[in-house]
């Protein structure tokens, strides 16, 4: 693999590359780019983004001094080139993996990784902070944030901008990456020349020049800046960024080495809040994911010379899938229905709906917390609105979902996918927190399908329930098993016996699961003869189930794939202290730590979450009561 990278094979860090020309350098981003095609298509991971970015980030490493020099990246997923060129290169074979590196930045992984990000629009936030500390010490340090004109939408970005506005010593320079556009060549040659020119030193020397002449002629000051304000327009959209107090330029062509770095070093000896506005294409140099620049955002491993497989016919559904179907045959069955999600369309199962339901599909980009007011608003003139979003995105959301939803007790459903372990992305993205943080809200119900069939009741119950509701439902499929095209609305906090023990009494062991986790309990519960309850509510709890359970069995086991602090098991004890009774509990979930990157079915059975993991801990903490028979099945397992 390494062989055609006779360039690339001599950077070790950035310092080897500023002392390239430009020809060498251009040679550089082509192999860079290859390379990371080729690992990509080996290892699965972000790739559109990552393609756009080998210019820009050659050029940063080129022009500044890091990691003297910090570089924050937003969101982080387009980071590839930024990892190889900072000396894990070869450390991309892992990438993801179990024991390699992560897909995002992380400070403990590098000192080029300045700020660990994965979720959007905190860069400005923290390049901020760093810059104004650099300032308070004395440090001569230049501080840049990259940051996508997708994270950019958020909220948070845009208070950043407007503090930073109000800081003239913080030297700060926000890349605003734009790959949303393409740039026509009229714009190339004289956008260039033109941004060139204002951010040299000439031009910001002539123009601080003629503000102190004119400031006695308030009349002429005031046209020279509409005059300026009028040439920069011709180009750019500056005067948003100009109100706020942070000085504009661009948009520059991203993937043009000889417009980015003359105008990066100009920037360079600029101070206090710049901004620069760069454009890039996603998938730049892989016509495949140049055409379709979703489907290879975050692909599986394949092979570059063909692309993406098509999905193989008679496959499983994914839970997200199942919720997609789900929100159309509802969007068909009530027309009050809309859907609503924070920019995540593909990843929570949109696209057909956004189809065949235009006027009732909102995505309201990067910004959760709207996402959620905004549905609060919707349900307060008689919709009823479905929040398609991840667990660990709700997390951006929480205050909106205790102050404006369920303190006014509206109906907004919330579809809480990516919940439990989910993979690659390790602890960033991992859906571990939202069973506490939701269970403890008044007036709001938390429900936990176990199977692709009980996920659609389960949507279909918690829409049809006039409250605030959430469902929670793990990334890719399930038991396999088939969905029903009916919409059953199940009965309200109601759980399910699924098996009885027949073991002796001072025997009898009951495993309570709260989600898809209920077959590992199934598979582990044959092997000590144990009673199974799939609980499917966590809030209401089924207390009476819970309490029947207590009373005709010796311990209780929870299982979840939640964190166990506050989360399902924490419910039941808290209703078994409520009611007075004394029986052995163990709780089993994610633990009180942050689940790295890695396979899915690897990380759930180092958890203990899998059948032999589930049997395991049973058996350390209740083998002394289990039958001889049960003894030795789970001592064989």
């Amino acid at each position: 693999m390494t062989a055609s990278f006779s360039l690339l094979n001599r950077i070790a860090s950035p310092a080897d590359l500023r002392g390239l020309d430009r020809a060498h350098l251009r040679q550089l981003a082509a192999e860079l780019r290859e390379f990371i095609l080729q690992s990509v298509s080996r290892t699965g991971g972000h790739l559109s983004s990552n393609l756009g970015t080998v210019e820009l980030t050659i050029a940063l490493h080129a022009v500044f001094n890091t990691p003297h020099d910090r570089l924050v990246w937003d969101v982080g997923h387009q980071t590839y080139a930024h990892k190889i060129l900072t000396g894990r290169r070869e450390g991309m074979r892992g990438l993801r993996q179990k024991g390699g590196i992560s897909g995002f930045p992380r400070r403990e992984e590098s000192s080029f990784d300045t700020f660990g990000t994965a979720h959007s629009s905190t860069s400005i936030s923290a390049a901020l902070g760093m810059a104004l500390a650099a300032q308070r010490k004395g440090e001569s340090r230049r501080v840049v944030a990259i940051i996508g004109d997708g994270a950019l939408t958020g909220g948070m970005a845009f208070e950043a901008l407007n503090n930073a506005g109000v800081h003239p010593e913080a030297d700060l320079l926000i890349v605003l990456n734009d790959n949303d556009m393409s740039i026509s060549p009229p714009v190339g040659a004289l956008n260039r020349h033109l941004t060139g020119l204002l951010s040299g030193g000439l031009f910001t020397a002539a123009r601080s020049t003629a503000k102190q002449v004119l400031s006695a002629a308030p009349p002429l000051l005031g046209l020279a800046r509409r005059l300026e304000e009028y040439a920069k327009g011709l180009v750019a959209p500056s005067p948003l960024f100009e109100e706020l107090g942070v000085k504009y330029f661009g948009p520059i062509d991203g993937h043009d080495l000889d417009a980015l770095i003359p105008t990066l070093h100009n920037l360079r000896d600029m101070h206090g809040p710049i901004l620069l506005h760069v454009v890039t294409k996603k998938g730049q140099g892989y016509k495949l994911a140049e055409a379709d620049p979703v489907a290879y955002h975050g692909p599986g491993r394949f092979d570059p010379a063909v692309g993406l497989a098509p999905g193989k016919p008679g496959k499983a559904p994914t839970f997200t899938q199942v919720f997609g179907q789900w929100l159309c045959d509802m969007a068909q069955a009530d027309a009050r229905l809309v859907g609503i999600t924070p920019a995540m369309r593909e990843g929570s199962g949109l696209v057909e709906f956004a189809e065949r339901f235009p006027q009732r599909y909102f995505d309201v980009g990067i910004a959760e917390q709207h996402a959620v007011t905004f549905a609060a608003g919707l349900a307060c003139e008689g919709l009823k609105p479905v929040v398609a979003i991840y667990s660990t995105f709700l997390q951006r959301g929480y205050d909106q979902v205790i102050h404006d939803v369920a303190i006014q007790n509206l109906p907004v459903m919330f579809a809480v996918d990516r919940a439990g372990v989910v993979g690659a992305d390790g602890a960033t993205h991992t859906g571990a927190f939202d069973i506490p943080f939701l269970r403890c809200v008044p007036n709001l119900s938390v429900l936990t399908p176990a199977d692709e069939n009980e996920c659609r009741h389960m949507l279909t119950t918690a829409y049809r329930h006039d409250a605030p509701a959430a469902v929670r439902y793990p990334r890719g499929s399930g038991a396999g098993v088939a969905v029903q095209a009916s919409l059953v609305v199940l009965p309200w906090g109601q759980a399910q016996p699924r098996r009885a023990s027949g073991a002796q009494p001072g025997q009898r062991i009951a495993i309570l699961a709260f989600g898809p986790v209920l077959y590992a309990a199934l598979q582990a519960a044959e092997t000590f003869d144990a009673s199974v309850i799939n609980m499917r509510f966590v809030k209401p709890l089924d207390t009476a189930a819970l309490l029947a359970a207590a009373r005709s069995h010796d311990a209780l086991v929870t299982v979840e794939e939640g964190v166990v602090m506050g989360g399902a098991g924490s419910a039941c004890l808290e209703a078994l202290q409520q009611a007075g009774v004394q029986i052995p509990v163990l709780n089993l979930g994610l633990p009180d730590a942050w689940i790295e990157h890695g396979d899915p079915a690897q990380i759930t059975t180092d958890l203990g979450l899998d059948a032999a993991g589930i049997a395991a801990s049973v058996r350390k903490r209740f083998g002394t009561m289990l039958s001889p028979a049960g003894r030795q099945r789970a001592a064989n397992e």
